[in-house]
């Protein structure tokens, strides 16, 4: 069974319907990317996925043993976000939170797996600054190492790379797609299409409606891909 399963579905935002007539799925260790132009129903897409929103019509579905509280996600950051005063530490290991309960303290697991997240993001050394003394590539590092403290299965990542300049966005590529291929499964809104080619295994290209959801490869050949792309692009 599919992990995200999303039959005929429709979306509003602010009444106004957004997404119509959207079908696909993802399955476990997939690495999808939504791509498409600014009002084409991209992080209303992602905030249904996160149960944040209700579908209009259709339905969105989990499964392959996915509960909705093991989903890991970073959205868009805010100016408030991003002066955030808390420790790096204690922000990554808030992603322990849906798994805590209402245990007051974190246990010496959940304190090991923030430990090996940072470790993993290579942020370990700045675990006492605080996070909003951070650069941007690095506060992304830091909210990454927070969704792997939620998450071992899926990823929900709203343009994650927004506003770093050419080098960090390249390393945060490169982390991203490491991650997915130790088995976690990605589902990331992009508007640089020309990385999601070079980086993903699917494409769901929206339009306020589906242009195309299939692999990277058919993406490449289709009318949408050949329009948008501009050009020859490896598979």
């Amino acid at each position: 069974m599919a992990l995200i399963d999303c039959r005929d579905v429709s979306l509003s935002y602010e009444n106004t319907i957004v997404i119509s007539g959207l079908s696909f799925s993802v399955n476990t260790g997939d690495y999808l990317c939504i791509v498409g132009e600014n009002g084409s129903g991209k992080s209303t897409l992602i905030k249904a996925l996160l149960s944040l929103k209700t579908a209009v019509k259709g339905s969105i579905a989990v499964g392959d043993g996915l509960k909705k509280n093991e989903i890991g996600y970073i959205p868009q950051q805010t100016s408030a976000q991003k002066d955030f005063p808390a420790s790096v530490r204690e922000v990554v290991i808030s992603g322990c939170l849906n798994s805590r309960g209402f245990r007051p303290f974190y246990t010496k697991t959940e304190r090991a797996t923030a430990s090996e997240n940072m470790e993993k993001l290579k942020i370990r050394e700045f675990k006492n600054q605080s996070y909003r003394e951070l650069s941007g590539g690095q506060q992304q590092r830091v909210l990454l190492a927070r969704a792997l403290c939620a998450t071992k299965k899926l990823l929900l990542l709203d343009e994650p790379v927004a506003g770093l300049d050419p080098i960090v966005t390249n390393d945060l590529y490169n982390i991203i797609k490491q991650i997915n291929d130790e088995g976690t499964t990605i589902i990331m809104v992009s508007h640089d299409i020309n990385s999601a080619v070079k980086y993903a295994s699917h494409i769901l290209h929206l339009q306020n409606k589906p242009l195309f959801f299939g692999t990277k490869a058919d993406y490449i050949y289709s009318a949408a891909g050949k329009r948008f792309l501009g050009g020859d692009v490896d598979a």
